[in-house]
Order: structure tokens, then C-alpha cells, then sequence
């Protein structure tokens, strides 16, 4: 089995081993329910939808009334 002849630096080293550390976007799907978008396998954040049943009572959003 062949061996290095030199020692490879710090900084070659950590750059081979950071190409695998990308980042990846978030997986958003649509609410069954209210269409808003949600991470799959999750309770809907803006109406507690899952698999089609009510599993989390969310209380409604009032828009403060206007001042005249």
C-alpha cells in the first residue's frame, strides 16, 4: 500500500474534508388544509392540520382595528 511522501497542511486537509458540509434548503410542501406551506411530515403552523385531522388547537390571528 502506497504512503505519502510529504505531509499535507492543515488547510488542504480541512479543505478536502469541507465539501461535504454544504448547506441544503428547507423542503416546504402545502397544507392540505389552508394551503399554507409547512415542513412535510409536520403539524401545519397556521391552522394545526395533520394527516387531515385537527391535532392542535390554533388560535386566529385578529387584525388590530385602525385608529382614526
Amino acid at each position: 500500500m502506497p504512503n505519502p511522501k510529504r505531509k499535507h497542511t492543515r488547510s488542504r486537509r480541512d479543505l478536502r474534508r469541507s465539501q461535504n458540509s454544504g448547506l441544503e434548503p428547507v423542503t416546504l410542501v402545502a397544507c392540505s388544509n389552508c394551503g399554507a406551506l409547512r415542513k412535510p411530515h409536520n403539524i401545519c403552523p397556521a391552522c394545526g392540520f395533520y394527516k387531515d385531522k385537527v391535532v392542535l388547537a390554533v388560535a386566529k390571528k385578529e387584525k388590530p382595528e385602525e385608529k382614526k
